[in-house]
């Protein structure tokens, strides 16, 4: 059986290709689940159609990602940590805390899109990567200072 694939799958293709499935794959999953329909010339027009939108769409957001990463890039944030004896901080600086600090510099940034991979428990200067969109990488100046 033929079909467009309507949304990305895994191990099977990206949406707007035309892939065969086995027939009880594509009859019971694929189809009632809208993730794939038959492959007709018709079908085929209307799929392109909704992928040069969504392609515009996704330029623009890109040129968005753009320009806020250039914004982000000339900025640098302070944490205020307590620490202890021997500098030793309590707690941690976390991705909700680069949030915090970029929304008080007036940007809006999603916490799943800041790409720590584990909290900073110590001071010192961190080049922070944000990820704005699929193509488009941003890296902020953290500064985690003591009281």
């Amino acid at each position: 059986m033929k079909v467009i694939l309507t949304e990305t799958i895994d191990r099977l293709g990206a949406a707007g290709e035309m892939v065969t499935v086995s027939d009880g794959y594509g009859r019971n999953f694929l189809l009632p689940n809208r993730k794939a329909v038959l492959a007709t010339p018709g079908n085929l027009k209307v799929l392109q159609g909704r992928l040069k939108q969504q392609e515009a769409k996704d330029v623009k957001e890109q040129h968005r990602a753009e320009a806020l990463a250039k914004q982000l890039e000339t900025i640098s944030c302070t944490a205020v940590v307590q620490v202890g004896e021997e500098d030793r901080m309590f707690g941690s600086v976390t991705a909700q805390t680069v949030v915090d600090l970029l929304k008080e510099q007036g940007f809006e940034v999603d916490r799943r899109k800041v790409l720590l991979d584990e909290p900073i428990k110590a001071l010192g200067i961190y080049t922070i990567p944000i990820r704005l969109h699929p193509q488009v990488d941003a890296q902020i100046k953290l500064w985690v200072v003591k009281e």
